[in-house]
């Protein structure tokens, strides 16, 4: 039975330092966005968009609800 050797290179921590804080940090701020803002960021602007029904802050809403966050 021969045995193939693969040449795996370790990944360095640095490497996945900035990515995982990237991503962390967007999921911090989502997740702030969605359970707690109440629509204040989103209203700066769901303003701009009200002509077409203010679809960013229903998007948000429904994401609480999705969520299982009280909103009302």
């Amino acid at each position: 039975m021969s045995t193939m050797s693969h040449s795996h290179e370790p990944v360095a921590g640095r490497a996945l330092r900035d990515p995982a804080l990237a991503a962390l940090l967007l999921f911090i701020v989502l997740a702030y966005l969605v359970a707690f803002d109440q629509g204040q960021v989103a209203s700066l602007v769901s303003d701009r968009l009200m002509e077409s029904g203010g679809v960013l802050h229903e998007f948000f809403h429904d994401g609480r609800h999705l969520l299982g966050v009280p909103c009302h």
